[in-house]
């Protein structure tokens, strides 16, 4: 690999370009460019790096690397990531690149995932559909009735679910679909499960078996941990935003190009240039793009890719959060994430953030005032006093399809709180926090795969890579590592013309190969099973 990674990109102009001007001059002229320093963007920039070969930029808006990873601080002290984050790896390179950036043992907390659903005021363990046991005996019943029906009908099924929908009914049946599956994924995609795919599920939802679970419900025991993250680690200071800029301080500075100066208003695929906002232009030979690929089309103003962007849905996401004085209740306990389906509260998730770690709120001898009890009264006394303090991170979906009032969100979120019993009346809250992010989760709804096998296609035919969340929309290769290993792929693909696997083969990455895929090179794995 390295001995061909020198190539560069040098276009000759042809006699059409020189005639018709197309040729420019720009300011700064790079082999690669790299548009967006979040988890994508900065996987590209270390294997660019490593590299070695090809000259490259990075930009980014905004000061701070990060993107969607990055994490914002209250004036009060406390720290609330931009939704949840853990890390959990199916990359050892990936691990490779954040011990690097952060080699130190204390430099991580690790955590075993504790995870409940609060559903008809009882905290049902995580995954919901494995631990029936734990809900009322006539709704146990309407759960394995469905289930049994659901098993009897995947014996006699030849055709494939057409939507989620019908998937969830298929695997779990009408009782766990109505309680749980169908009220909880509205509040969480903002769209009805009718509306969305089932191709993308892979690893993301546990399905039940049905044996187990109804011995669990006989023996009245819980299931045991589900799923890739349930171990998981945490950074001990700065929050998950720190890896990044860890990360992003192990390549050269002069690389990058930060804050208004790296500000994108358009992209001239035919010209490969970038102009940034004040005025500088970017010369480039190939694009890594991990702009949303709707903004790129219009910063493109690419009025065949525009339409096609048009059909890819995506919900807005609501971070708010909540510091509250006083010791770690015990109802609360070493709880990491919760899940809440039902419609007491409008959040789908909250996140004990101050379990994660005990930089992720201010130091109990800090001095600060009540703002208000949970239940919205006024406390009997505005003096700053003294913690200990706690924190709760909530995320709320929004789309054309789920309104949300914006000026009641917060005080409806902490009655909520109450409401599902994490908070009580008299509770003292010390801080409050409140930041929307309109483009939140990529939707995998019924008409994104026919857009994207359109849209990704045209954009590489011009030397355009769009990768990452939102530049290739595919949410099950959405977390923390999939996107910085989007990133390097890309780059590698660019360079020498290697598979991308996580963009192109999202279920052999995510499947049970991980432990293989950790150990050496998945692509030499992936060539040994197309062999076979």
């Amino acid at each position: 690999m390295l001995s061909i990674a020198r190539k560069t990109f040098k276009r000759v102009p042809s006699f059409q370009d020189l005639l018709q001007g197309r040729m420019t001059h720009p300011d700064i002229s790079v082999d690669v460019l790299v548009i967006g320093a979040g988890p994508t963007g900065l996987g590209a920039a270390k294997r660019l790096n490593q590299i070695n070969g090809p000259s490259w930029l990075i930009i980014d808006s905004n000061e701070t690397p990060g993107g969607l990873a990055s994490t914002d601080v209250t004036p009060e002290g406390f720290l609330y990531d931009v939704g949840g984050h853990v890390i959990f790896s199916h990359y050892k390179y990936f691990d490779d690149c954040i011990d690097e950036a952060l080699p130190k043992e204390e430099d991580w907390f690790t955590h075993e995932r504790i995870s409940y659903v609060r559903c008809l005021n009882e905290w049902v363990p995580y995954p919901f559909q494995n631990n029936i046991s734990m809900l009322p005996k006539d709704e146990q019943v309407k759960c394995i009735d469905g289930m049994i029906d659901a098993a009897l009908e995947a014996r006699v099924a030849n055709t494939k679910p057409k939507n989620f929908d019908e998937w969830i009914v298929r695997m779990m049946g009408t009782g766990i679909a109505d309680l749980f599956m169908r009220p909880y994924n509205y509040k969480v995609w903002a769209v009805p499960t009718t509306k969305m795919q089932c191709a993308w599920l892979g690893e993301r939802v546990a399905a039940p078996n049905l044996k187990a679970v109804t011995n669990n419900v006989i023996m009245n025991k819980t299931a045991g941990n589900w799923g890739p993250n349930a171990t998981f680690r945490f950074p001990a200071r700065d929050g998950t935003g720190g890896i990044w800029i860890a990360v992003a301080n192990t390549i050269p500075k002069e690389n990058t190009r930060f804050g208004e100066q790296g500000k994108v208003s358009k992209v001239n695929a035919s010209n490969k240039t970038v102009t940034l906002a004040d005025g500088t232009t970017i010369g480039y030979q190939k694009l890594v793009s991990t702009m949303a690929v709707d903004f790129l089309a219009e910063a493109m103003d690419d009025k065949e890719l525009m339409p096609l962007t048009k059909q890819l849905f995506y919900s807005s996401t609501h971070v708010i959060g909540v510091g509250i004085r006083g010791a770690r209740p015990e109802r609360i306990g070493d709880k990491c994430w919760l899940y809440f389906p039902e419609d007491d509260c409008p959040f789908y998730r909250a996140t004990i953030f101050s379990n994660y770690s005990p930089y992720n709120q201010p130091e109990e001898s800090k001095k600060l005032p009540t703002l208000q009890l949970a239940d919205g009264s006024k406390p009997s006394s505005s003096e700053a006093k003294e913690g200990p303090y706690w924190s709760i991170m909530l995320e709320v979906s929004e789309s054309s399809m789920k309104p949300v009032n914006h000026e009641k969100l917060l005080q409806d979120s902490i009655q909520g709180l109450v409401n599902t019993e994490m908070l009580q009346a008299g509770d003292e809250i010390v801080s409050t926090y409140h930041r929307r992010f309109d483009h939140g989760y990529p939707t995998p709804s019924l008409e994104r795969e026919g857009a994207l096998t359109q849209i990704l296609p045209k954009l590489q035919e011009k030397g355009i890579w769009s990768r990452g969340r939102f530049g290739s929309w595919r949410y099950e290769v959405g977390n923390q590592d999939h996107s910085f290993m989007l990133g390097v792929e890309a780059v590698d693909n660019i360079v020498n013309g290697a598979v991308e696997l996580t963009l192109n083969y999202p279920d052999f990455v995510n499947g049970r190969q991980n432990t293989e895929r950790r150990l050496v090179d998945g692509a030499q794995i992936f060539a040994k099973k197309a062999q076979q």
